[in-house]
């Protein structure tokens, strides 16, 4: 493995071999801290949170640190598995150059996945292929020439993922797959503070109903839904992985009323915070 992770001060990349010997590492502590990114072929099983996808053909998976991975299952043939930090490289401040966030990562339909066309399959086998290289030569280049194969991988993935997540309407319109991107990153920033559309409103300066026009014009949920539907996943995910009580998860997202938030949680998921955790634990 020494071979194949770059550490230089805070910076950190790494590219493994995902296969069934590797399960138990990979769903180990020691990535939880990074992005991730897999590419696994037919045959594997993964849990993202709380939803599980199985490879028909292969498959880019992106993971943010705040997402709970968990492989389930190994096919037959290997995969990849790179990891990296934000000191790395960090979308957010490198947005114009790959404009994946909101789209690959933090998307509002909390959708990671990408599936390869032959095509795709040729061109991501060659990036994995030239990384590798990359690392058994350990030149003095080597941090920036992976960071262009990584990047290489975030935009060819991203086209994909327009193409295959969204209506071809929106990707047409430049315009629309930005206040999409907008909307997704500003719900994933400030959804523990900001509860509703007119909140949102005031951060990009235009009506609540405005929002809602372009919601149902790009034929996307409702704008509401989309701010409910992230708030009661981080309570999932604290539910699930976390002691806090659901009082204290309530306050946590910025709900004063205990007693609001689980009524809120009750008709989003059918099941009252404690009956959830008791279930899936169980």
């Amino acid at each position: 493995m020494s071979t194949t992770v770059f550490n230089n001060n805070s910076k950190t990349l790494g590219l493994l071999h995902v296969s069934k010997a590797q399960t138990d590492v990979i769903n180990g502590p020691d990535y939880k801290q990074y992005i991730k990114i897999l590419y696994l072929p037919a045959g594997y099983k993964i849990r993202v949170d709380f939803a599980c996808y199985e490879t028909q053909q292969p498959t880019l998976f992106f993971i943010s640190p705040n997402q709970y991975l968990e492989l389930e299952k190994a096919g037959e043939e290997s995969g990849y598995f790179i990891f990296y930090n934000r000191d790395f490289y960090c979308i957010q401040i490198h947005d114009q150059e790959v404009a994946c966030d909101g789209l690959l990562f933090n998307n509002i339909r909390n959708m990671p996945k990408v599936e390869a066309s032959e095509e795709e399959i040729a061109f991501l086998g060659g990036i994995f292929k030239e990384m590798i290289q990359e690392f058994q030569l350990k030149d003095s280049s080597l941090e920036e020439m992976v960071r262009t194969y990584l990047k290489q991988l975030l935009i060819r993935a991203t086209r994909s993922w327009k193409r295959q997540h969204l209506d071809n309407a929106v990707t047409e319109q430049q315009s629309d797959l930005e206040f999409f991107r907008k909307f997704t990153r500003l719900v994933e920033e400030h959804y523990k503070s900001k509860h509703t559309v007119a909140d949102y409103a005031d951060f990009l300066c235009m009506a609540p109903k405005t929002i809602t026009h372009k919601f149902n014009r790009l034929r996307l949920p409702q704008p509401n839904e989309v701010i409910k539907n992230r708030i009661i996943l981080e309570a999932k995910r604290l539910l699930v992985h976390t002691s806090l009580t659901a009082k204290e998860i309530a306050y946590d997202l910025g709900y004063n009323d205990p007693a609001y938030f689980s009524r809120l949680f009750q008709t989003k998921t059918g099941e009252s915070p404690s009956g959830f955790r008791a279930n899936f634990l169980g």
